[in-house]
């Protein structure tokens, strides 16, 4: 039986006061693809960021890669971003730095010593997204699907137990954003648990799989009509 990886029971989300979702429940088993779909405002990235650490979880139960939401302190949010792989839509690589550069930056903040490790591993990731021969060059040199497979490569660093994707495809073109889930559809199909907000209905209809649909302060699956 595979394992929750992400578990939320009764889950109340606020941003300062304001009570953006209410009620939330949602289990996320080892190996799924969960689509998280609204508009914008509807509380996607708020929901997204009560899972990495970033807004307090002070309603309800949530269990994250066996981290408790409820009782993260500030000093456990580096370790639990350890275990999750983090992709957004603007990319967010560093722009003084080549692909190397800026994959070996994080394998050395969280701990890496080893020269020759951080080099292996980050031919093994840039391999995983098809950009094993970019790694000289720098973001600008890119293109925003290419610095997207990058980023995407950055999260697998440090072998994530959960991917969490923040409209990862919401910067690029249609073409584009088809490459950039082929990435994302075949690093699930090997075992990557991937969790991704996205307000782009196509490609769903394209690589359908389960969805959460966040309206009215709620968060409920949609059933996928077939064609």
């Amino acid at each position: 039986m595979p394992y929750s990886v992400l578990k939320l029971d009764d889950v109340s989300i606020f941003q300062d006061k304001n009570m953006i979702l209410n009620n939330v429940n949602l289990d996320v088993k080892e190996g799924d693809f969960v689509y998280l779909i609204g508009k914008t405002g509807s509380g996607k990235s708020s929901l997204l960021k009560t899972l990495y650490g970033d807004l307090g979880l002070t309603n309800g139960k949530g269990k994250i890669v066996g981290f408790d939401l409820a009782t993260l302190k500030d000093r456990d949010i580096p370790f639990l971003r350890r275990k999750l792989g983090i992709i957004f839509q603007d990319f967010k690589l560093l722009n003084d730095r080549s692909v190397n550069g800026n994959l070996a930056f994080v394998l050395k903040a969280t701990g890496w010593k080893d020269r020759k490790k951080i080099q292996d591993k980050i031919e093994g990731v840039l391999s995983k997204v098809n950009m094993q021969t970019k790694g000289h060059k720098y973001p600008h040199e890119l293109s925003g699907g290419e610095q997207q497979r990058v980023a995407i490569a950055r999260a697998l660093l440090n072998d994530p137990e959960l991917i969490l994707a923040d409209e990862p495809t919401g910067n690029l073109d249609p073409q584009t954003s088809m490459e950039v889930m082929e990435v994302l559809q075949e690093l699930n199909r090997k075992g990557n648990t991937i969790f991704m907000a996205t307000h782009d209905y196509a490609l769903i209809l394209k690589y359908p799989s389960k969805t959460l649909k966040c309206e009215d302060s709620k968060v409920f699956e949609v059933v996928q009509r077939k064609n």
